[in-house]
């Protein structure tokens, strides 16, 4: 079932997929099943990647299931952060191989294609009716050590997987983050053909997620 939360509304038509898409912090209780979690990340491997390398890894804990990765990923976050992820089922951390397998050359793109598939990934799981939250507030460190995470790999970020819930349920403050309008900036703001624009000044108002 379509996330009907926050539908974006652009100037231009895109696929209702892209539009549904959100990171909310409002999650139901509904275990994500095997076999949803396996479409997500094979969803991820579908992204490109410089020399067709996939420098991407996923560490996944589910509450049901894994308990022990769930509250190591958990326990990573800032408080904030902790505060609305533990209602999620589902936690995850995307990692990137630093280094090119071919010639052990540092990859300077690894994290650029770490975030392509995470971001197919989302597109993936707000068709199967699911949402992500993908967060920076969390300790690097922490993770590294809780997996023993070798040199030459990099924790990117951490997200929640789950199925959309009530904001209702959720804290003044981010109840109101979960049910305000959300905009894009324009074409114009971010699209330069032909040559750099010389913008005056960014806007920094738009709502993020």
């Amino acid at each position: 079932m379509a996330d009907s939360t926050n539908v974006l509304a652009l100037e231009y038509p895109i696929l209702p997929v892209l539009a549904e898409r959100r990171s909310p912090r409002a999650y139901t209780s509904q275990p994500v099943s095997a076999d949803a979690l396996n479409q997500l990340f094979a969803a991820a491997s579908s992204a490109a990647s410089c020399f067709g390398e996939q420098p991407w890894r996923y560490l996944v804990g589910a509450r049901e299931t894994s308990l022990e990765a769930y509250d190591k990923i958990l326990t990573s976050m800032g408080e904030f952060n902790q505060a609305w992820a533990k209602a999620a089922p589902v936690l995850a951390v995307s990692i990137a191989k630093l280094h090119f397998s071919h010639d052990g050359n540092p990859n300077a793109w690894a994290k650029h294609d770490v975030g392509q598939a995470t971001a197919t990934l989302a597109i993936q799981a707000t068709e199967l009716g699911l949402q992500i939250h993908q967060m920076a507030g969390f300790a690097v460190d922490k993770i590294q050590a809780a997996f023993a995470i070798p040199a030459g790999y990099e924790p990117v970020a951490v997200f929640t997987i789950g199925y959309p819930g009530d904001p209702a349920g959720l804290p003044d403050g981010l109840r109101d983050k979960e049910t305000a309008p959300r905009a894009r900036k324009p074409l114009a703001e971010f699209m330069f053909e032909g040559t750099w624009p010389g913008l005056k000044d960014e806007r920094y108002d738009q709502a993020p997620v």
